[in-house]
């Protein structure tokens, strides 16, 4: 089942959704970068040594040089962040629209004092309107186009042999994982300190879900994690994040970049989880640069280990726990249901995993600082497996005065929790490990493998 995208058949129109914004992301960002004069004037001096400087694709490039608009736009480009490369080569907004339309600067000004162009058929593709020629295309977009033509039938022919050979089939969610990110337990895999006392029973009870990982490896994991002040500071809090990027950086949290493998993305996929979600009334904020703190890469060491790289693609999802207000209980499990419609209706045959994490009870401020609640949490586990949309109802405050203040995060579990079968009729998972254990530095570590029913 495809997206629903009506604006698709609007003729001369180029919407700027999610799968735009991931192709165009580089070009715009440098279109941004000439707003500053030291820029300007360096991309005016010498325009292939500056675009060198910019990690566009060829294409991209040879639309800035040949400034065709339609062009940039055809690769990902915005025309506000375009207007940019317009304003610095001291062109209008009027003029750079009427660069694109095929008429001359005086026949589009004169077209806009009579009123401008109107919508009469030209609101559906095909009525016949001033808007339904050819698009306008630089001599140098043409050539491309000409070029490119020459690979096409073997690439549609390559294509199509690929399609018969898999069956018809979408992508789903085969478990959902839970567990706690603490962040000294990735300083004790750092640090080799995984087998001393203080740690090791911590450590053990990961062993079974390691040699689960092996037997259920998916091929993308949706990770629903809190970023902890290193990508979003006080000028910006998104209730919600969702990562569009092929690849994620492990950040510097003041002591270094943790020594872990880059995570590698999957554009498509959540580009097509952003669009979906958010035509769901779930409001997402698009990052197409993110760097990952140990909010995902702590969980990621706890199912992998330690390897050169991480065997399978993964889409960060961050979630305001930081600042109040934060996002209620029900709010997470129910925006867990539309990413499970969302990686349904997503047509290639991909086994997605979501996970989770936060929590369990802890405080990290204040005279009550080392608050832990072991009673509550394992109540907590509970009732995630029996009744999630119970437990979903239970008010903020409850998870302050008995979790502690940080205790909050668990709200991010119902997220994995609501994207699970059952909650849309289907049979209850199978519970294929559970484990508690006090404490992790100031916290208590849950953790949970629940695996859908075929």
């Amino acid at each position: 089942m495809s997206l629903n995208k009506p604006y698709l058949d609007v003729p001369g129109t180029t919407i700027f959704d999610a799968d735009q914004s991931r192709k165009g992301y580089w070009l715009n960002q440098f279109c941004m970068s000439l707003m500053k004069a030291d820029n300007r004037a360096r991309f005016k001096q010498d325009e292939d040594a500056y675009l060198a400087e910019w990690p566009m694709t060829d294409e991209q490039k040879a639309a800035v040089r040949a400034r065709d608009l339609n062009w940039m736009m055809a690769t990902g480009g915005n025309i506000y962040f375009l207007s940019k490369l317009g304003a610095t080569d001291g062109l209008s907004f009027q003029q750079m629209a009427g660069s694109m339309t095929g008429m001359t600067e005086q026949q589009y000004r004169d077209m806009m004092v009579r009123g401008g162009r109107h919508p009469e058929g030209n609101r559906y593709k095909g009525e016949g309107g001033d808007a339904q020629g050819p698009m306008s295309q630089s001599e140098a977009w043409k050539a491309w186009q000409a070029k490119a033509q020459n690979g096409l039938a073997a690439s549609v022919q390559q294509a199509q042999t690929a399609a018969n050979s898999i069956a018809t089939m979408g992508a789903r969610i085969t478990a959902s994982v839970y567990f706690s990110h603490v962040p000294a337990i990735g300083a004790a895999i750092d640090h080799g300190k995984t087998a001393e006392p203080y740690w090791a029973p911590m450590f053990q009870g990961f062993e079974f879900s390691k040699r689960w990982m092996k037997e259920h490896l998916p091929d993308v994991i949706f990770l629903v994690y809190n970023d902890h002040a290193t990508n979003f500071d006080l000028s910006v809090i998104p209730t919600f994040a969702i990562g569009t990027a092929a690849e994620f950086e492990p950040a510097d949290e003041g002591y270094g970049p943790r020594p872990v493998p880059r995570v590698k993305g999957h554009p498509r996929l959540a580009s097509h989880i952003a669009q979906s979600v958010i035509q769901q009334d779930f409001d997402l904020t698009i990052v197409n640069q993110l760097k990952v703190d140990h909010g995902l890469t702590v969980p990621m060491n706890l199912m992998f280990g330690t390897p050169a790289e991480w065997p399978c693609a993964v889409i960060p999802f961050h979630v305001n726990v930081v600042q109040y207000p934060v996002p209620s209980g029900a709010r997470c499990f129910a925006l867990g249901q539309a990413i499970r419609r969302a990686i349904e209706s997503y047509d290639e045959p991909l086994k997605v995993q979501i996970w989770g994490t936060g929590g369990m009870s802890h405080q990290l401020q204040g005279p009550r600082a080392g608050l832990i609640n072991a009673e509550w949490d394992n109540r907590f586990l509970d009732r995630l497996i029996a009744d999630p949309k119970e437990l979903s109802a239970m008010p903020h405050i409850d998870y302050v005065r008995e979790a502690g203040s940080e205790g909050i995060e668990l709200v991010m579990w119902l997220i994995a929790r609501g994207a699970m079968a059952d909650v849309a009729g289907g049979a209850a998972p199978k519970v294929a490990h559970r484990f508690f254990h006090v404490p992790a530095s100031n916290t208590a570590v849950g953790h949970l493998i629940l695996e859908n029913q075929a």
